[in-house]
């Protein structure tokens, strides 16, 4: 088969009729093959980082970064700043080759119909990997999701699948790239289902967890290091004794918002200072290396730091200080441009919070306890529900890589308050709030793309109806007999737009004085001031036809050019959005 310059295309679903009942296991198979890349994804950034931390700072094979007690020289303290200054050349470079900032997943599934491009997650990946390996206080979750996702993409759109299919595998690469770095295929399900699809139903169940096993089991055949939680005895716990965890959920979404405002305020400190964007990761670095010198537990994404903090009994002031120097940290590395993200940041800080939480309740005598092991699980869920969002995602996680189910009513319950304050009171998880920030109103990953691509110029009629004003009545009579048309589009001599003439209205008209011949059109002209322009969406055009109360309406070139280049109906207007919204609810449902 050829396509249109004549060169062999690729095989796609549609072109050798892989259709009808079949279609279903393709779709697996697929899924399973962006498992596969996710879980090899996960294992080959993972091995890279690891083996920068083990160059640069001379930490030995299977150590964390964070797990150090101290630097083992104070030069080390530099290498943040060095890792920044690869950032600001990666940026300076990136932008001779890019014109946009790249599409992360959910940006991907909520406007571009699950559309991604591979180059810019690559670059992304690298960022994330150089970000992380030189010290830089955040987590490599969001570079393994962005190539996982993109992988996703780029095999569904080479298979020509439609656009919710997609969709799909873009939710089963980042789905497989959370399993693959937590070894926790249900979180990974949810994540791809609450985070990046924006929905769950049963058909996407199949994808989405073939997606997850595979890039799971994958990473653990790979010997990737995944993360795991090892508790000591946790006491059995009551109905009444979901209340302070309910508490400590509030406190933790609270906690979310403020990390997430942080970031900002540090953005625009270095806005403010007008200091050149290529030079700020720099900046970064050195106050990154400065925060190290006073404990490394603040580096990189936190894991051997939360390993440590499970495993001892660090005093509550040590605990806040803690707290306070990696909130810090991961602030001034993403606002100062380093890439990454805080999923696992949000975890350890929400660790961290926990059990400071628990040791404050110990020593002002109270009433009632709380666990510090299990309070710390329980604040890990809950700020990271405010931060990265997905209340049964947090849930999931906690259970899997902690194997305790007697947990999950207090985990549960601390996430949902969580999840249910920054809803209400600030209405973005970090990845959200960051497009927000860019000037996109978008909340979750729910395909809002398909209707905003329904815009004028998609639904217009091209073929127009004019006549030129000043034209008698009679003249125009002649050029339209009754029937001929309903409409017809009125233009000045520069061949701009002046109004619309309903044909009924001048064959309703009496011409009976002596100088009838002479009437002109012009006293028939309707909705001179009401136009659409081709870019507006439905929403905006069918707010045109209700304040103009037409049927239908001419098309101009733009706000200042009213040369008319289409008309469009209410009516096909309204049948066309039914029909994507429609096609959004089989999507949903799974309908063919």
């Amino acid at each position: 088969m050829t396509d249109a310059t004549g060169k062999v295309a690729a095989p796609t679903l549609r072109s050798i009729g892989m259709a009808g009942r079949y279609r279903g296991l393709i779709i697996l198979g697929l899924a399973a093959l962006v498992g596969i890349a996710a879980g090899i994804v996960v294992t080959a950034m993972s091995w890279a980082t690891q083996h920068l931390h083990m160059l640069l700072f001379g930490i030995s094979d299977g150590g964390r970064l964070s797990a150090q007690t101290s630097l083992a020289t104070t030069w080390l303290a530099l290498v943040p700043a060095a890792g920044g200054v690869l950032m600001a050349l990666s940026v300076v470079l990136s932008r001779r080759f890019r014109t946009r900032p790249p599409v992360d997943p959910i940006e991907a599934n909520a406007l571009h119909g699950g559309r991604m491009s591979t180059r810019e997650s690559l670059l992304v990946a690298g960022q994330t990997m150089i970000s992380s390996g030189f010290g830089a206080s955040v987590g490599l979750e969001a570079g393994y999701t962005q190539l996982a996702a993109s992988i996703g993409s780029r095999l569904a759109t080479l298979s020509g699948l439609r656009r919710n299919e997609i969709r799909t595998l873009v939710g089963c690469g980042a789905a497989g790239a959370i399993a693959a770095a937590f070894g926790a295929p249900l979180t990974g399900a949810f994540y791809g289902f609450e985070l990046i699809i924006g929905v769950y139903s049963i058909a996407l169940l199949g994808p989405i967890m073939v997606a997850a096993l595979a890039a799971s089991l994958t990473a653990a055949a790979l010997g990737a290091a995944q993360t795991t939680i090892h508790l000591g005895v946790i006491p059995q716990l009551g109905a009444w004794d979901a209340i302070p965890f309910v508490l400590l959920g509030l406190l933790g979404g609270g906690a979310a918002i403020a990390v997430m405002r942080l970031v900002v305020l540090v953005e625009r400190g270095f806005a403010w200072t007008r200091i050149p964007s290529a030079v700020r990761p720099v900046i970064g670095g050195l106050l990154v290396g400065g925060i190290a010198l006073l404990t490394p537990q603040a580096l990189s994404s936190g894991h051997g730091a939360l390993d440590l903090q499970m495993a001892s009994d660090t005093a509550l002031l040590t605990m806040v200080s803690l707290f306070a120097l990696k909130l810090l940290a991961s602030a001034i590395s993403i606002g100062s441009g380093f890439r990454g993200g805080l999923f696992f940041a949000s975890l350890f800080l929400g660790a961290l919070l926990g059990r400071a939480v628990a040791l404050t309740i110990a020593a002002a005598g109270l009433p009632f306890s709380l666990d510090p092991n299990l309070a710390m699980l329980v604040g890990m869920a809950s700020m990271a529900v405010g931060v990265v969002g997905g209340p049964m995602t947090m849930t999931f996680l906690v259970l899997e890589v902690t194997g305790d189910l007697a947990i999950s009513a207090a985990v549960l319950a601390a996430s949902i308050a969580a999840s249910v304050l920054v809803r209400e009171t600030f209405g973005f998880s970090f990845s959200t709030w960051r497009l927000h920030l860019r000037g996109e109103s978008i909340r979750s990953a729910h395909d809002v793309g398909r209707l905003r691509n329904l815009t004028v110029r998609s639904m217009m009629r091209p073929d127009v109806k004019t006549v030129r004003a000043g034209t008698t009545i009679e003249a125009f009579r002649e050029a339209y007999p009754l029937g001929s048309t309903e409409r017809v589009v009125a233009l000045d001599q520069a061949g701009r737009y002046v109004g619309i003439v309903l044909v009924a209205d001048a064959y309703a008209r009496r011409v009976g004085s002596p100088d009838a011949a002479e009437l002109q059109i012009d006293s028939l002209l309707k909705f001179t001031d009401f136009v659409l322009v081709p870019g507006q969406s439905a929403e905006q055009a069918a707010t045109r036809f209700e304040q103009s109360h037409s049927e239908e309406l001419a098309v101009v070139q733009s706000a200042d050019n009213h040369a008319v280049v289409g008309l469009l109906t209410e009516a096909h207007l309204l049948r066309r959005y039914a029909e994507e919204l429609d096609k959004s609810r089989q999507d949903l449902t799974g309908e063919t």
